[in-house]
């Protein structure tokens, strides 16, 4: 497991920008960014029309079960997988070691379009999180979440 990201607005707002800009430069249905723990962190097309948890745990654990296998062959990683549909496909992709990228798309675009605009918005993406691990790693940064204990919430969420 890797440190949980912390999503800051101006962050969010910038991912969900690239998020829906790559919607349309790819021709997709849906596009997600999605940390390696799992957590949704931004969408952009008809993100509505798919369980997006379900989706995101399953990306990342298979990222995880694919990491392993490339280990085992010698590889560090598979920075990309592609998965052919019938109707619709999945371009999964590894950015930055830190974001897994979802494009699923359908025959109305190509895997060689999809693949073109991925590479040009995965390095907006890197970008994007080196600002957040460095926002982060800043003093004070963390302690707004330090003193908030387990109590507290339990006050926020009364049964």
């Amino acid at each position: 497991m890797t440190a949980t990201l912390v999503l800051y607005d101006d962050e969010f707002r910038r991912i969900t920008q690239v998020c829906d800009r790559l919607v349309r430069e790819a021709n997709a249905r849906i596009v997600y960014v999605i940390d390696k723990n799992g957590q949704l962190l931004a969408s952009g097309g008809d993100a509505d029309r798919v369980d997006s948890t379900s989706l995101a745990s399953l990306v990342a654990g298979e990222m995880a079960a694919t990491g392993g296998l490339a280990r085992l062959i010698g590889e560090n990683d598979f920075s990309v997988l592609f998965h052919e549909g019938v109707k619709e496909n999945l371009h999964i992709s590894l950015v930055g070691g830190r974001v897994i990228l979802v494009v699923l798309f359908d025959k109305r675009s190509s895997l060689g379009l999809v693949r073109l605009r991925v590479k040009k918005c995965a390095e907006e993406l890197v970008q994007i999180i080196d600002v957040l691990l460095q926002r982060s790693q800043m003093p004070g940064a963390t302690a707004q979440f330090a003193e908030i204990t387990d109590d507290d919430i339990d006050n926020l969420f009364p049964e």
